[in-house]
């Protein structure tokens, strides 16, 4: 049975989420902008957890000048439908997102898999 749980309870999963990174980590992030949206855009799966949206770091090179910021969009409702508890919501929200910020420092799929954040 998917979990229920409220949109602003939802954002502070997310926001524990990233307060767990180390702070080591944290500030190599620049430029990132971490969302929450109700369900993947059109054209992707219904069951997609994260997105990247952006240029990985590995990927930037002098010349990159920024300009809007990356993102991050987690989707709260293929989450909610996949935990049957809190606690695994918890869980699922933090392997996420952190998932999803690997992929801003530029590791792949298989990578994180790896690292055990896939």
């Amino acid at each position: 049975m998917p979990i229920e749980m409220d949109a602003e309870r939802f954002d502070e999963l997310v926001d524990q989420a990233l307060d767990s990174i180390p702070a080591e980590l944290a500030a190599q992030v620049h430029n990132l902008a971490v969302l929450v949206e109700e369900w993947p855009p059109p054209g992707e799966p219904r069951s997609l957890l994260g997105l990247y949206d952006g240029v990985a770091m590995t990927e930037r090179n002098d010349l990159w000048a920024g300009g809007l910021p990356d993102r991050i969009l987690i989707f709260r409702q293929p989450l909610l439908a996949m935990c049957a508890t809190e606690e695994q919501l918890v869980e699922e929200v933090r392997i996420t997102v952190v998932h999803e910020i690997g992929h801003h420092f530029g590791l792949d799929e298989e990578r994180l898999h790896e690292l055990g954040w896939g």
